[in-house]
Parts: C-alpha cells; structure tokens; sequence
C-alpha cells in the first residue's frame, strides 16, 4: 500500500484540460468490451461502499455517519465517478449536479496533489490492488480543505479492472493543525534566532550606554512592544538609562525618583521574579495607587522584568503593548530569558565604567593637569588610553619651567600597563621633574632619574627621553633611556625623525651615563615626541609606523598656506586620530608637541651649535651635514660648499692641537638693505695660538690658516678666561639672501 505524502505547498490552478490529459492514464481498459460486473456482494460483505441498489449493510451506515466517513464507487470503464452525500459534502461537490468524470474531479485537486492521486489510482488499477492518499482540494468558495481517502479495485469475471470503491474523509482539521504546527516551528525557531542575537549584541555592549541602546532597539519576535524602558537601581531609586516609545516627560516622571511600594516595579524588584500585566483593568485592579501614571501612558499591557545579577536586583526593564495583551507561556519565558541576558550585561557594564572612571580618574592625577605657558614656545599634549583592558598604564609627558627662562620637555613609559606600572609612574615623574628645576644638566637629570628608580626595586623599568629647550636661540638639548628618537617638523613642512644617541632604560643600571646630543630649531619648528603605542602596534612595525608619523607631521591642512604656522592643537589632533578609533590598540599613547615661536621681540640670529669631543672624530663629518642643513634652510645655500670647508680646518685645528673638547657656533645675522653675515666660531681651552705659516709644495699640512684668510671676509683669534675663540665670517649680498625655507 502506498504511504501518505506530507501536505504540498501552496494552491495553483491547474487547466481541466491537463486533468483530463492526466486520468487518461489511468483507464488502460476503457476501450476493452463490456462485460457483466460482478456482484459486489463480496465487496459488501468486506465492509466496502457500493452504489447498486441499497447495498450497504445497516451496522456500517451508522459508524459511518458517526465518523464522518463517505463512500465512492467509480465505474473505471465508463469513467463514472458516484458518491453518497457525505462524501459529496467532503468533496465539495454539488449532490445533483457535478460532472462525474474523473478529469472533472482531478481539475478540483490541488496542481501540486493531482499528480501523486493520479500515479497511485494508476498503480492501483494496474495491479488490482489498493490504494490512499491525502490531498488538498478547492472549494467553488475558494476555500482550501484537506481529504484522505482510502480504496481498492475491483476486477470482473475475466480478472479485468472494473471498479474502485472506497471511503473518504475530511482531514481539514489536520491540514490546519500542520500549519500551525508549522508557524509554531517558525515562530521558535525566530525566537531561538533572536536570544542567539540578543545575547551577542548584548556581549558586545562594553558600556551602561551600550547596554541601554541594544536593549532599547531589539525587535522582539511575535511581539513586537510599543515601549521599552530600562533603568538601574541605585541606592532605593530608578535611574532611567534607556527608553524608546515613550514620551520624555513620561519618564522623566521615574527618574532619579524612590521607588513607590506600591508599584508593580516595586513588586518585579522585591520577589526577582516578573510581573505580567495583561490589561489596563488588570492593572488598575492590582496597583491602584500607580494607575494614574499608567493611565497617562497609553499602554494597556505590561510585562516588568527585575534584573537579577549574583542573586542582587540591580535594576529592571519594562515591556508594554498599546493593546490588551495575554502573553502564552513561551512569550513569558522569552521575555524572562532576555532579562537574565540585560541583566548580565549590565552587571558587566556597570563594572567597567567603573573600572573606566577609576582609572580615568587616577591616570588625571598622575598626569599633569595643565602645561605651563613658557614664553616664545607653544605646546600641545595628548594621552590616548588603550583600547582594551584597565585603561590605566605607565605613560606620561610633562613639560617642566627651567632656570633661566629655559623648557623642559619629558616623555616616558613604564614598563607594563597596570596600577602598578602607573603608581611607578607618578614617582618616576615627580622625581625626574624635580632634578631637572633644580637646574641640573640633561645628562645628570636622566641618571639621577635611573637610580632613583633602580632605588624603588620594583623589578620595573622605564624608557624616557627628556630634551632641555633653549629659548633665546632654539637649541635642543636632547638625552634619551631606552625610548624613541624624537622627531622635528621643519619649517618648509617636511619632517624627520633626528637620530639621538642612546643608553639603558631608567632603572636597569644605576651607573648608567647618558650622552647629550644637540640640534637646533628655527622659528616655527616643531619637536614631536611619542611613546610606543602611537608608531608600533601589532601589524606595524617602527620603521613603518614612523613613516607614517611623518606623514601625518608633514601634511598640511585646507585652507591653511604655511604648513609651519598651522595651529599645534590642530597638529596633535591630527596625529593622534591616526590611532584614537582602533578599539584592538594594545598601548597607551602619550604625544607631546614643543614649536619654536622664537624670543620675544623678534627673529634671533639663526643658530647651529654642537660640542665635539676630543677622541670623537667621526662627529666632525656629523658637523659638516648638519651645516649643510642649516645653511640651506635658512636660506643662504651659495655659502655652503666655504663655510663647510673652513669649518673643517677650524675644528680639526682645534681638535688636533688640544686636549680638550671643541665648542663649534654658527650663526646668521640677517641685517636691513644688506644681505646677511654668517659667523662661526670654534672654542677650544688651549692657551696655544695658532701661527700663519708658509708650508712648502711638499708638506701635508700648514695650509688651513691660508684657506681661512683667502676665502673668508673677515676672522680671527679671541682670548677667553681659559683658551680661545677662532673665528671666521662670511658675506652675502641682499640679492641672493632668500629667507627661511618655508
């Protein structure tokens, strides 16, 4: 026997000629010769339906009619379809006047069920046997029902197919218990989608505010609500942190405000457990006193559901509906499911915005709060916590007053990224600040600072660089422990980085000596100093993060004409926006920004000053670079290849015929309707005076004081207290004196 295939899908209208075409099929002896019917007696006496005459036993009617069962009889040969009134009523067919043909009846079938009715009543004729099927059918009305029937062919005397006589049932009620079985698999399958997303959406949240915003903004499955509303208890009072659906001055009316005892908030809160309100006559019946507010709201169904987090209510949530609601068991269950899920969350949230707001809150007193205003320099000062975790670490910056009218400028990283890094942080920086306003060099401020730390025995190190800024002439003075190499923003706008000579971490070796190292700055020249966090991150590595420093140093803004007169606040922001969105930055960042204004009153004379040391030979190709540099940007190019060569001589004179450290000094006087006049001088603490002679074509030395002379407008020989100063100066006329490079 054939089994019973699942409901097809929707209706289609099927041609009656295609129906005719299909039952054609199932007559292979319609042409054969007619012979006698056998009596269906047999037929009968198994319980089967019959036509002939009043052949139905008196016991089955009764069980039939009890049971909504008809009965048809189709004549194969004569393609004659009857049926009794019942199962005309579950066919949908007119008692008196419907086409008893089979294509008539296959044209009623759904297009999706005609088929399958079709290959079985041919299977079962073929093989004289039985056959059953479910199948949908329509109505004159268009109505959709459903219908089982069950039969068998019967063959005549010569064993010939010659009728199929069976029952039929309406299975209508089945049909729609499917579909709504099938919108109930639909629905639960929604609602599993829907907790599978809420709880993502909701672990993502990192802060009360996001919490608040995915909550406010779930579309509920099934149910859609007309308001949300969630709050946070604290201390015995509602603080609204979400809404949506509401008017503001509706909850406005709840916020900051004690909770009423009265209240079915109060109630949510009180036994943790929800509260279903299914009408507003329901509720004004339970709460009374709270009726009035509901009332004004507009809603007429409610569900509060408390928020239990570690067996402690820590607020609750609100769910209406404009219209009488009786909420069914899953929807009850769904609603309390996604308030453990908002409660959980927003236990998480609370605590880190707490962990936030300390951290805040301390990283702004170990960091200074302002930055001193230090006459003819600008500065500009960032800290961008990192993006995860305690947002607390070891970075600092800080900008100290010095001695004579002179800066400061520190930068520093502790190692590691926690409360400890940061309590080591503020002595560290309160210490270094201390030796450098008590007037100390930069290299006795850095090694004071690493035994000082190295003191602490903390089993932490830091990096550090700190830069001393002469005011009057733009001189930096440079030291650095472990840390970065700063970099300078020229005047035209270009940038790069000025290499630093460098020593151990502060705190790694309390005998440590660091070198100073010294460049110069003109007007409007910008140092650049960071930690880490801003030029190395995972994915990037230094030289690739520096480049991309410089970049962002060296552009320019719309609108504004001179790179080197961009506002510094701008600048930072700038740079630091280059890093302030990445939520997977690992390091803190602390940016500190020094421009060169120049004195007050006016342009000093342009400056290039350097130390080089007795046995440091290799600095005078140094020097020589850093001349070239400097001539070129303060705009007098045509005096480089002279005063590079008699500063050689004068240098290695120096060096060559004392004992001591040289002290090399170029500066530029810029003078009215004249040109401009480059001076260097060189200083040495040798008493021993240099002397003009005349070396013969074989010597191989004796000739720097003939180059002097020859080529240089005007030098000379000057006593000091100890030593003495050579000198020499080089002239240019107004024509080809270009200003700064900008």
């Amino acid at each position: 026997m054939a089994t019973e295939p699942e409901p097809p899908g929707p209706v289609r209208h099927i041609p009656p000629a295609q129906a005719t075409r299909s039952i054609a099929a199932a007559q292979p002896l319609r042409a054969a010769s007619g012979a006698a019917v056998g009596r269906i007696g047999t037929a009968v006496s198994r319980g089967l339906p019959t036509r002939t005459g009043d052949s139905t036993p008196d016991w089955l009617e009764p069980a039939m009619a009890a049971n909504g069962i008809g009965s048809f009889d189709w004549d194969i040969r004569h393609d004659v379809l009857e049926a009794d009134p019942r199962a005309c009523a579950i066919l949908g067919l007119a008692l008196d006047r419907y086409d008893r043909s089979s294509a008539a009846f296959l044209a009623m079938l759904h297009p999706e069920d005609a088929p399958v009715v079709r290959r079985r009543v041919e299977r079962a004729v073929t093989e004289l046997g039985q056959c059953g099927a479910y199948y949908r059918t329509v109505f004159p009305s268009g109505e959709l029902h459903a219908v089982r029937f069950r039969g068998r062919v019967l063959a005549d005397a010569f064993g010939r197919p010659s009728r199929m006589v069976g029952f039929v049932w309406d299975a209508t009620v089945e049909l729609h218990k499917r579909e709504r079985a099938g919108e109930l698999a639909a629905l639960r399958e929604e609602r599993s989608r829907f907790i599978k997303e809420a709880a993502r959406a909701l672990a993502e949240a990192v802060t009360v505010r996001d919490v608040a915003r995915v909550f406010t903004e779930l579309p509920l499955p099934g149910l859609p609500p007309d308001g949300l509303v969630l709050a946070s208890m604290e201390a015995g009072r509602l603080a609204i942190l979400g809404a949506s659906g509401y008017r503001d001055e509706d909850v406005a009316f709840y916020d900051r405000s004690p909770l009423a005892p009265a209240h079915p908030l109060a109630e949510a809160v009180r036994n943790r457990t929800p509260v279903f309100i299914a009408s507003g006559a329901e509720y004004q019946e339970r709460y009374p006193e709270a009726w009035d507010w509901a009332r004004g709201t507009g809603r007429s169904a409610w569900a509060f559901l408390p928020l239990v987090a570690s067996g402690r209510a820590i607020g609750v949530c609100v769910v209406s509906f404009d219209d009488d609601r009786e909420l069914d068991t899953d929807e009850r269950t769904l609603l309390s499911t996604l308030g453990g899920l908002v409660a959980q969350s927003l236990a998480r949230a609370r605590l880190h915005d707490a962990e936030h707001e300390l951290a805040a809150g301390l990283q702004r007193v170990m960091l200074p709060r302002t930055v001193p205003a230090v006459p003819g320099v600008t500065t500009a000062v960032r800290y961008l916590a990192a993006g995860s975790g305690l947002q607390i670490g070891g970075d600092w910056y800080d900008v100290v007053p010095l001695p004579g009218g002179h800066v400061g400028l520190v930068i520093g990283d502790v190692q590691g990224h926690d409360v400890h890094a940061a309590g080591i942080m503020g002595q560290l920086r309160i210490a270094l600040r201390a030796y450098a306003a008590e007037g100390h060099p930069p290299a006795a401020v850095m090694a004071r600072a690493s035994r000082f730390l190295a003191d602490l025995d903390t089993d932490h190190f830091a990096t550090c660089t700190y830069a001393e800024v002469n005011v009057d002439y733009g001189v930096v003075y440079a030291v650095r422990a472990g840390h970065l190499d700063p970099v300078v923003r020229r005047a035209d706008g270009s940038a790069a980085l000025v290499p630093v000579a460098g020593g151990l971490p502060l705190g790694i070796s309390p005998d440590e000596e660091y070198r100073v190292t010294r460049f110069s700055l003109d007007p409007g020249e910008t140092v650049v100093l960071c930690t880490d966090g801003l030029v190395e991150a995972r994915g990037m590595d230094l030289d690739t993060g520096f480049e991309r420093l410089c970049r962002a140093i060296s552009g320019r803004l719309p609108g504004v004409d001179e790179a080197a007169r961009e506002p510094l606040e701008d600048l930072a922001d700038r740079i630091a926006s280059q890093a302030a969105d990445s939520n997977e930055r690992e390091d803190d960042i602390a940016l500190l920004l020094l421009r060169w204004d120049g004195p007050a009153g006016g342009l000093a004379a342009q400056q290039l000053r350097r130390r080089i040391g007795q046995a440091d030979l290799a600095r005078i190709a140094e020097l020589r670079g850093e001349l070239r540099d400097a001539l070129r940007r303060w705009g007098v190019p045509d005096l480089i290849d002279t005063a590079e060569l008699l500063s050689s001589e004068l240098v290695t004179n120096a060096i060559r015929h004392t004992d001591r450290d040289a002290m090399f000094t170029a500066r530029l006087y810029r003078e009215p309707d004249s040109g401009a006049r480059l001076r260097v001088e060189v200083e040495d603490e040798s008493d021993l005076w240099p002397t003009r002679r005349t070396p013969g074509e074989q010597a191989s030395s004796g000739r720097g004081l003939m180059l002097v002379e020859a080529l240089a407008d005007g030098w000379g020989v000057e006593p000091r207290g100890s030593g003495k100063r050579m000198w020499f100066e080089l002239s240019v006329d107004a024509q080809v004196v270009g200003g700064p490079s900008a």
